[in-house]
Protein backbone atom coordinates (compact mmCIF):
# COMPACT_ATOMS: atom_id res chain seq x y z
CA UNK A 1 0.00 0.00 0.00
CA UNK A 2 1.25 3.37 -1.12
CA UNK A 3 0.30 6.62 0.99
CA UNK A 4 1.54 10.14 1.05
CA UNK A 5 4.44 11.01 3.58
CA UNK A 6 2.76 13.35 5.42
CA UNK A 7 -1.30 13.58 5.09
CA UNK A 8 -4.02 14.89 6.69
CA UNK A 9 -6.90 11.53 7.95
CA UNK A 10 -9.54 13.14 9.29
CA UNK A 11 -11.73 16.99 8.41
CA UNK A 12 -12.66 18.56 11.50
CA UNK A 13 -11.51 18.68 15.55
CA UNK A 14 -11.66 14.54 16.52
CA UNK A 15 -13.51 14.21 19.84
CA UNK A 16 -12.27 11.10 22.33
CA UNK A 17 -13.79 8.64 20.50
CA UNK A 18 -13.10 9.15 17.27
CA UNK A 19 -9.23 10.05 18.46
CA UNK A 20 -9.16 6.66 19.90
CA UNK A 21 -10.50 4.81 16.33
CA UNK A 22 -8.21 6.52 14.65
CA UNK A 23 -4.83 5.68 16.55
CA UNK A 24 -4.65 2.10 14.34
CA UNK A 25 -6.48 2.92 11.52
CA UNK A 26 -4.75 -0.01 10.03
CA UNK A 27 -5.86 -2.57 12.57
CA UNK A 28 -7.52 -4.76 10.12
CA UNK A 29 -4.46 -4.98 7.53
CA UNK A 30 -3.57 -8.23 6.29
CA UNK A 31 -0.56 -9.81 7.99
CA UNK A 32 0.57 -7.48 10.33
CA UNK A 33 3.99 -6.89 11.64
CA UNK A 34 6.92 -4.35 12.97
CA UNK A 35 8.02 -3.31 9.62
CA UNK A 36 4.12 -1.85 9.38
CA UNK A 37 5.43 1.66 10.16
CA UNK A 38 5.19 3.11 6.26
CA UNK A 39 1.04 2.66 7.18
CA UNK A 40 1.45 5.01 10.25
CA UNK A 41 4.75 7.57 9.44
CA UNK A 42 3.14 11.16 8.80
CA UNK A 43 -0.30 10.64 9.41
CA UNK A 44 -2.27 13.41 11.22
CA UNK A 45 -4.88 14.74 12.77
CA UNK A 46 -7.00 18.02 14.94
CA UNK A 47 -8.40 17.00 18.54
CA UNK A 48 -9.78 19.31 20.66
CA UNK A 49 -7.80 20.31 23.94
CA UNK A 50 -9.04 17.62 26.21
CA UNK A 51 -8.02 15.30 24.32
CA UNK A 52 -4.40 16.68 23.80
CA UNK A 53 -4.48 16.91 27.80
CA UNK A 54 -5.63 14.07 28.12
CA UNK A 55 -2.66 12.40 26.63
CA UNK A 56 -0.35 14.28 28.46
CA UNK A 57 -1.50 12.79 31.97
CA UNK A 58 -1.12 9.09 30.60
CA UNK A 59 1.88 8.65 30.62
CA UNK A 60 5.19 11.23 31.49
CA UNK A 61 6.06 12.14 27.77
CA UNK A 62 9.15 10.75 26.33
CA UNK A 63 10.32 14.48 25.42
CA UNK A 64 9.24 18.01 25.34
CA UNK A 65 9.62 20.62 23.31
CA UNK A 66 8.24 23.91 23.59
CA UNK A 67 4.70 23.28 22.00
CA UNK A 68 4.74 19.46 21.62
CA UNK A 69 5.47 15.99 23.20
CA UNK A 70 6.32 12.76 22.04
CA UNK A 71 4.26 9.46 23.91
CA UNK A 72 6.55 7.30 25.62
CA UNK A 73 5.33 3.85 24.06
CA UNK A 74 5.84 3.26 20.74
CA UNK A 75 3.06 1.89 18.28
CA UNK A 76 5.59 -0.05 15.70
CA UNK A 77 9.20 0.51 15.49
CA UNK A 78 10.45 4.25 15.70
CA UNK A 79 6.59 5.69 15.56
CA UNK A 80 5.05 6.66 18.03
CA UNK A 81 2.25 10.35 18.73
CA UNK A 82 3.68 13.70 18.94
CA UNK A 83 0.45 16.06 20.03
CA UNK A 84 1.36 19.72 19.22
CA UNK A 85 -0.24 22.75 20.43
CA UNK A 86 0.10 25.47 17.66
CA UNK A 87 -1.04 29.04 17.67
CA UNK A 88 -2.56 28.97 14.29
CA UNK A 89 -3.85 32.20 12.73
CA UNK A 90 -4.28 33.69 16.24
CA UNK A 91 -5.91 30.70 17.48
CA UNK A 92 -4.49 27.66 19.45
CA UNK A 93 -5.58 24.21 18.48
CA UNK A 94 -4.14 21.19 19.24
CA UNK A 95 -3.06 17.91 17.17
CA UNK A 96 -1.92 14.63 17.05
CA UNK A 97 0.70 12.93 14.86
CA UNK A 98 2.54 9.70 14.30
CA UNK A 99 7.01 10.75 14.00
CA UNK A 100 9.15 8.30 12.95
CA UNK A 101 11.56 9.40 15.56
CA UNK A 102 14.36 7.44 14.14
CA UNK A 103 14.64 10.78 12.43
CA UNK A 104 15.18 13.73 14.27
CA UNK A 105 13.77 16.41 12.27
CA UNK A 106 10.61 14.26 11.58
CA UNK A 107 8.64 16.20 14.37
CA UNK A 108 9.32 19.75 13.08
CA UNK A 109 8.43 18.88 9.70
CA UNK A 110 5.30 17.61 10.55
CA UNK A 111 4.92 20.53 12.90
CA UNK A 112 6.11 22.73 9.68
CA UNK A 113 3.11 20.80 7.50
CA UNK A 114 0.30 21.27 9.67
CA UNK A 115 0.71 25.02 9.99
CA UNK A 116 1.53 24.99 6.13
CA UNK A 117 -2.41 22.65 5.76
CA UNK A 118 -3.93 24.96 8.50
CA UNK A 119 -3.08 28.47 7.59
CA UNK A 120 -4.72 28.02 4.34
CA UNK A 121 -7.32 30.78 3.93
CA UNK A 122 -10.37 28.86 2.53
CA UNK A 123 -11.35 25.58 4.51
CA UNK A 124 -10.78 23.25 1.32
CA UNK A 125 -9.65 19.31 0.70
CA UNK A 126 -8.10 17.05 -1.53
CA UNK A 127 -9.00 14.18 -3.41
CA UNK A 128 -6.23 12.32 -0.83
CA UNK A 129 -7.73 14.22 2.06
CA UNK A 130 -11.24 12.84 1.15
CA UNK A 131 -9.86 9.56 0.90
CA UNK A 132 -8.20 9.71 3.86
CA UNK A 133 -11.43 11.06 5.84
CA UNK A 134 -13.51 8.38 4.23
CA UNK A 135 -11.54 5.88 6.01
CA UNK A 136 -10.99 7.32 9.27
CA UNK A 137 -14.56 7.84 9.46
CA UNK A 138 -15.70 4.25 8.14
CA UNK A 139 -16.89 1.53 10.44
CA UNK A 140 -14.50 -1.44 10.94
CA UNK A 141 -17.23 -3.67 9.78
CA UNK A 142 -17.46 -1.90 6.37
CA UNK A 143 -13.99 -1.20 5.32
CA UNK A 144 -10.84 -3.49 5.25
CA UNK A 145 -8.22 -4.52 2.51
CA UNK A 146 -8.59 -6.62 -0.73
CA UNK A 147 -7.96 -9.97 -0.19
CA UNK A 148 -8.41 -13.87 -1.97
CA UNK A 149 -11.69 -12.65 -3.24
CA UNK A 150 -9.83 -10.14 -5.51
CA UNK A 151 -7.03 -10.65 -8.38
CA UNK A 152 -3.83 -11.06 -6.57
CA UNK A 153 -2.33 -7.97 -7.89
CA UNK A 154 -4.98 -5.99 -5.72
CA UNK A 155 -4.59 -7.82 -2.62
CA UNK A 156 -3.82 -5.31 0.26
CA UNK A 157 -5.49 -2.45 -1.35
CA UNK A 158 -8.06 -0.55 0.62
CA UNK A 159 -11.59 -1.73 0.38
CA UNK A 160 -14.94 0.43 1.47
CA UNK A 161 -18.24 -0.88 1.23
CA UNK A 162 -20.46 1.04 -0.84
CA UNK A 163 -23.92 0.87 -1.85
CA UNK A 164 -24.39 0.65 -5.75
CA UNK A 165 -27.91 1.43 -6.18
CA UNK A 166 -29.78 -1.54 -7.68
CA UNK A 167 -26.68 -3.53 -8.04
CA UNK A 168 -26.90 -3.30 -4.04
CA UNK A 169 -24.35 -3.39 -1.55
CA UNK A 170 -20.14 -3.77 -3.22
CA UNK A 171 -16.76 -3.71 -2.27
CA UNK A 172 -14.57 -1.19 -3.93
CA UNK A 173 -11.05 0.21 -3.78
CA UNK A 174 -10.51 3.13 -1.84
CA UNK A 175 -8.29 4.79 -4.20
CA UNK A 176 -10.84 3.80 -6.94
CA UNK A 177 -13.68 5.65 -5.51
CA UNK A 178 -15.23 7.87 -8.45
CA UNK A 179 -15.99 11.95 -7.46
CA UNK A 180 -20.02 11.13 -6.98
CA UNK A 181 -19.10 8.27 -4.67
CA UNK A 182 -16.96 10.24 -2.57
CA UNK A 183 -19.37 12.92 -2.38
CA UNK A 184 -21.66 10.39 -1.21
CA UNK A 185 -19.62 9.15 1.75
CA UNK A 186 -18.56 12.05 2.77
CA UNK A 187 -20.56 13.89 5.95
CA UNK A 188 -23.15 16.80 4.38
CA UNK A 189 -20.73 19.36 5.66
CA UNK A 190 -18.08 18.03 3.75
CA UNK A 191 -19.40 17.24 0.61
CA UNK A 192 -19.26 20.43 -1.42
CA UNK A 193 -15.87 22.10 0.45
CA UNK A 194 -13.25 23.31 -3.03
CA UNK A 195 -11.05 21.25 -4.00
CA UNK A 196 -7.69 21.93 -3.11
CA UNK A 197 -4.46 21.87 -4.21
CA UNK A 198 -1.84 19.25 -2.86
CA UNK A 199 1.11 20.74 -1.72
Amino acid sequence: MTLLSVRKVFQGIADRRQMFRMFDRHAQRPEPSPDDAHLYRGEWFEVGQPEHDYMFEILPPLWMRGDAFAMREYLTGSITSVLFALTIDNNLRFFHAYCDLSDRSSSERMRTAIVERESRPVKAMTREERLEHIWSSTHDDYRGYAGERCSKHLWGKRTVLFYGGQRGTVLKLLDQLTDAEILAKLPVHLRYLPDAIAA
